[in-house]
């Protein structure tokens, strides 16, 4: 098993690279040119810029059972697809039951921003979403080792 971060606008990733040290388990970092990670001890891919770019290298490097950190839906779907197990930085586990919601959700939001309208964005990030990412991916990392 190995944990693969979705890390362009991860707010999770310091969090995510010490899980996975503390527990023996692969991590690799996924982002574009835009942004810049020197972690000791994982593994960093940089690829181009572009839509999706950082999506299809972090699909295409999976394995059934990975863990992917992301908090791109259609990502999380093509994880689904693969056998792997995504989870977003707020702690949600995404799953074929909550996965074709969020999807229609994303289209929908879409669709209004495309008509002009405006949508109010994420609030503030918690201390308690850190904490209750944290929890989720130790556990998922646990019931692994």
């Amino acid at each position: 098993m190995k944990v693969f971060i979705d890390a362009d606008g991860c707010p999770v990733v310091d969090e995510t690279v010490d899980l996975c040290k503390k527990y023996a388990v692969e991590c690799v970092i996924i982002c574009d040119t835009a942004h810049v990670f020197n972690k000791i001890g994982v593994t960093t891919v940089v690829v181009e810029k572009g839509a999706d770019s950082v999506d299809f290298k972090l699909v295409n490097m999976l394995s059934k059972g990975d863990i992917a950190v992301t908090q791109d839906y259609g990502l999380a779907a093509m994880c689904l697809a693969r056998g792997a197990v995504p989870i977003n930085q707020n702690g949600l586990i995404y799953n074929e039951k909550n996965i074709d919601e969020l999807l229609f959700s994303r289209f929908v939001s879409k669709k209004i921003r495309r008509a002009g309208g405006r949508l109010k964005g994420p609030s503030k990030r918690t201390p308690e979403q850190d904490e209750k990412f944290i929890r989720t991916l130790e556990n998922l990392l646990k019931s692994e080792n």
